[in-house]
C-alpha cells in the first residue's frame, strides 16, 4: 500500500467514520458530542459577556461622560470662580475643547407631593443645557424654552416616585441656609417644574435637578461666582493630552482633574470585573478541550486493531496522526462555529431576549436600580471575537496533539499480538 499525501480524501474519510456513532462505540460518541457542546457554550458565553462588558462600559462612559465634564476646573481651597467667563474664554481657545459651562453644583433636599428626596442640584445656563445632548434631547422644545428664572428641570425617574409633572411646584431645601439671630436658618424656595429629562440612567434620572444658573448661584451663595467650570472636549480619550494645556489657560488660580481621575474607581472595577470573568469563562473552552483529550484517547484504543491494520499496509505514522487529528479538529472546528453563531445572533438581539425571558420567568433581570442603565447593551469588538474564536481553534488542535501521537506511536506486532 502506497503512502498517503498529506490530509488525502482517505484520511478525511477515516476520522469521518471513526467519529460516526456506532453501537459498540456509543460512549465515545456521547463524549465527543459534550466536547463539541461545551466548545459551542464556552465560545458562545465568552463572546456573549464580552460584548455586555463592552456595551456596558461604553454605555456607562457615554451616559457619565455626556453629562459630567471631560474635564473640571475647581478653585483651590473651597474658593469660587469669580471672573470664569475670563477663564472660559480662555479654556475654551485651547486645541480641542469644544465647550465651557460654569456650573454650581451641590447636594439639597426636594419635596414633591409630600415625598421627600435627596438631589444634586446642578445650576446651568439654558445654553448649557442645550449642549449637553443627553438631556436636551430628552427634552421638549417648550420645556427648553420654559427653563429660566424660577424654573427647575426634572429627571423622570424623581418624578415617577414623587408624582412629578411639568407645571408643579417643587420645593428644595438648601443645606447651607440664612444666618439669623436664632442661628442658621434652612433655605427653602419653591420651583416650578419646566420639564422631564430622560438620560437612561436610573441613578441621574432620579437624583439629579438641574436650575438655571443664577437662581442656583443665590440658593447656595454663590453670589456672582461659581465653583466650577466644566470642560467638554472632542474626544474623551485623548483627556490626559489636553489637560495641561487646560491647566495653563487656567493659570495658578484653580486646579485641573479630569475623568480618569474623578470617575477612575468605577471604570477600573469595570474594567477588573471583564478582565476576571473572561479568564474564568475561558476555563469553560479548556474544560472542554480536555473533554477532546479524553475521547480522542478512548478511540485510539478502542481502534488500536485498525491502527495497526492500516500500519501494516503502508499507512505511516503521520498518516495515522492526521487522522486523529482530523477527528479531534472536527469537534473543535464544528463547536466553534457554532458557538460563534450563536454568540452573534444573542448579542444581536440580547434586548428582545432580556424581554421575552422577563416574561416567561416574571422577573426583572438587568434591573436598572442595581446597573445603572435602563435596557441591557451589547457591543461586539471584531478583535476580541477573532480572538476568542482562535483561543478556542488552538486549543482544540493541541488537545488533539497527545492522542494522535500515541495513536501513531501505537506497536502494530503488540496491538495484534491478542486479536
Amino acid at each position: 500500500m502506497k503512502s498517503f499525501r498529506p490530509f488525502a480524501p482517505f484520511e478525511w474519510m477515516l476520522a469521518w467514520r471513526y467519529l460516526r456513532a456506532k453501537r459498540a462505540e456509543s460512549f465515545i460518541s456521547i463524549i465527543s458530542i459534550i466536547s463539541l457542546v461545551g466548545i459551542a457554550l464556552g465560545v458562545a458565553t465568552l463572546i456573549i459577556v464580552m460584548a455586555v462588558m463592552n456595551g456596558f462600559r461604553s454605555d456607562l462612559m457615554g451616559r457619565i461622560l455626556g453629562l459630567n465634564g471631560h474635564i473640571m476646573v475647581q478653585a483651590y481651597a473651597g474658593q469660587p470662580i469669580a471672573d470664569y467667563d475670563a477663564m472660559a474664554a480662555r479654556i475654551a481657545k485651547v486645541p480641542g475643547v469644544v465647550h465651557v459651562a460654569p456650573l454650581v453644583q451641590d447636594f439639597a433636599a426636594v419635596d414633591a407631593n409630600g415625598v421627600p428626596s435627596g438631589v444634586q442640584v446642578r445650576g446651568m445656563r439654558r445654553a448649557d443645557v442645550e449642549a449637553l445632548g443627553m438631556v436636551s434631547k430628552s427634552l421638549s422644545p417648550a420645556a427648553l424654552r420654559a427653563y429660566g428664572e424660577g424654573t427647575v428641570l426634572v429627571g423622570v425617574r424623581l418624578a415617577q416616585a414623587s408624582g412629578l409633572r411639568p407645571g408643579d411646584d417643587l420645593k428644595v431645601l438648601g443645606l447651607h441656609g440664612d444666618v439669623t439671630p436664632f442661628g442658621t436658618m434652612p433655605r427653602q424656595k419653591a420651583y416650578t417644574v419646566a420639564g422631564l429629562f430622560n438620560i437612561g440612567m436610573s441613578e441621574y434620572d432620579r437624583s439629579i435637578v438641574f436650575m438655571p444658573l443664577a437662581e442656583a448661584q443665590a440658593f447656595f451663595n454663590y453670589g456672582d461666582a461659581v465653583p466650577y467650570l466644566e470642560v467638554m472636549i472632542a474626544d474623551p480619550d485623548k483627556v490626559d493630552g489636553i489637560a495641561p494645556a487646560v491647566q495653563k489657560a487656567v493659570g495658578d488660580g484653580a486646579r485641573v482633574l479630569t475623568w480618569r481621575e474623578t470617575q477612575s474607581t468605577l471604570f477600573n472595577a469595570v474594567e477588573v470585573e471583564r478582565t476576571v470573568m473572561a479568564l474564568i469563562l475561558t476555563l469553560i473552552v479548556v474544560v472542554a478541550a480536555l473533554n477532546i483529550v479524553s475521547g480522542l484517547y478512548m478511540l485510539v484504543k478502542d481502534k488500536s486493531a485498525d491502527i495497526a491494520i492500516l500500519r501494516t499496509m503502508g499507512a505511516t505514522r503521520g498518516a495515522v496522526m492526521r487522522v486523529f487529528m482530523i477527528s479531534g479538529m472536527s469537534i473543535g472546528v464544528s463547536g466553534t462555529f457554532i458557538g460563534f453563531l450563536i454568540g452573534v445572533l444573542f448579542c444581536n438581539n440580547i434586548e428582545a431576549v432580556r424581554q421575552l425571558l422577563m416574561k416567561l420567568t416574571g422577573t426583572t433581570l438587568f434591573n436598572p436600580e442595581i446597573y445603572f442603565l435602563s435596557q441591557m447593551p451589547a457591543k461586539m469588538d471584531p478583535v476580541e471575537v477573532l480572538v476568542v474564536v482562535l483561543v478556542a481553534l488552538v486549543l482544540s488542535f493541541l488537545a488533539t496533539l497527545y492522542p494522535a501521537w500515541r495513536a501513531a506511536r501505537l506497536d502494530p506486532v503488540e496491538a495484534l499480538r491478542y486479536e
